[in-house]
């Protein structure tokens, strides 16, 4: 597999779209002893919801934390000696550069990966300790890409694109592969869609030897260019994208894999943050998996609409490299989407005994305070009033209501 387009920098000729079951197994025979065959786990809880089997093919527990090994290391084997020579570069805010550094290394090439100052510092550090010289440029990932992208022209370092390259997708069509193989009964694959170079292999290899094998895209709804792209015709670049799901961030589909989304896969949906953030729970509690919320956003449209999908059906979670600090602000988010949690103000008179007695209906009703925090000072309050913050653990979407009727009758005045 050799190099076909924009190898130091810059588009030389229109991007080879076509890919062949033939190249993604040569690619899988090629990561053999590199990639992991990663398990397929059943979902008990899905199962219930969809009427039908559902498993988990776990790219969360892929070497690297992610899927993205798979096709950095089959770009990389396909260089020349004279571009191994020169190196790789890459742009990353965090599972390419972790797959692009550990397959230069296994590879004995030189990794320079560029990365954004805000990424988290555990990818930083990860990236790192795969190989990587990592140079931190940009606030946001266009900028860091624009500095690979001058990297590799000035030094004629060999630019690894995350997505936008055959071999990419050859590497990512590996997944389908091993899905065959594993649950060969399988009639609906749901995997997550950013600029579309797993889901595009995928379904090549899938759709290939299974045409009656449905593959469904899946976007976050801030984050959703392939809908308009897909209805032009022609990739369609985003104004502004906003998601928790850093790895399927990306606001424009890639050339390579638009064309064959637009041709093999069946459907692509969007979802959520509260379902994005709701299926993540999911998957630490009742699969006891850690996933990132762009590898739970199949669950996330499983959850959304389980009737939707015929079994059996296979969901990728495709990484599980999520920032500890973005992993608490999710489960809350989660919880609170689910009726799990609950925060919520409300005005008290200012007197000894008021938070007891507050405290008393919460106990009442059984709600568990997480924190309470006090306002005396607002110039909105009166004399003798307070205000305070309630944090509290509930039990679902009919017990937070239970809540706060039990406050109001109180005589209570909730204001969030």
């Amino acid at each position: 597999m050799a190099a076909t387009h924009g190898d130091a920098g810059g588009p030389t000729s229109p991007p080879r779209s076509e890919i062949t079951v033939d190249e993604v197994r040569a690619a899988h025979k090629m990561l053999s002893g590199v990639a992991r065959m990663t398990a397929m786990e059943g979902s008990r809880h899905l199962t219930g919801l969809v009427g039908a089997p559902v498993h988990f093919k776990c790219e969360n527990l892929q070497r690297t934390g992610s899927f993205k090994v798979r096709g950095a290391y089959v770009r990389i084997a396909g260089l020349s000696t004279e571009q191994r020579a020169a190196g790789v570069v890459a742009a990353s805010a965090g599972n390419h550069a972790q797959g692009v550094a550990l397959a230069a290394s296994l590879l004995g090439v030189r990794s320079t990966v560029f990365m954004p100052a805000g990424a988290p510092l555990p990818k930083v550090a990860a990236t790192r300790d795969y190989g990587a010289e990592v140079r931190m440029h940009g606030q946001v990932v266009d900028e860091t890409l624009r500095a690979a992208q001058d990297y590799a022209r000035e030094t004629g370092a060999i630019f690894i694109h995350p997505f936008d390259h055959p071999d990419v997708v050859a590497g990512q069509g590996t997944v389908g592969l091993e899905i065959l193989a594993q649950c060969p009964e399988v009639r609906t694959i749901v995997v997550g869609i950013g600029g579309g170079g797993l889901a595009a292999g995928i379904a090549v290899a899938v759709k290939s030897l299974r045409p009656d094998v449905k593959v469904i895209g899946v976007q976050a709804e801030g984050a959703a260019a392939y809908p308009p792209s897909l209805a032009a015709g022609h990739p369609v670049s985003l104004a502004s994208v906003a998601t928790m799901a850093d790895g399927i961030k990306v606001g424009r589909p890639g050339e390579v894999p638009f064309k064959i989304i637009g041709d093999l896969v069946d459907e692509v949906r969007t979802v959520s943050e509260d379902e994005l953030s709701s299926a993540l729970l999911l998957c630490l509690e009742r699969a006891k998996l850690v996933v990132e919320p762009a590898g739970a956003s199949p669950v996330a449209a499983l959850i959304s609409r389980p009737e939707a999908f015929e079994g059996p059906v296979v969901a990728v979670l495709s990484g599980g490299n999520v920032d500890p600090l973005l992993m608490q602000r999710v489960l809350r988010h989660g919880m609170a989407a689910a009726g799990r949690y609950l925060s919520l103000r409300l005005r008290l008179t200012d007197r000894p005994g008021a938070l007891a007695t507050l405290l008393g209906v919460l106990s009442v009703v059984d709600a568990n305070v997480l924190d309470v925090s006090h306002v005396r000072t607002d110039p909105r309050l009166g004399l003798t009033e307070a205000e305070v913050e309630l944090h509290l653990e509930t039990k679902g979407p009919e017990h937070c209501a239970e809540v706060g009727r039990a406050l109001r009758e109180a005589g209570y005045t909730v204001m969030s």
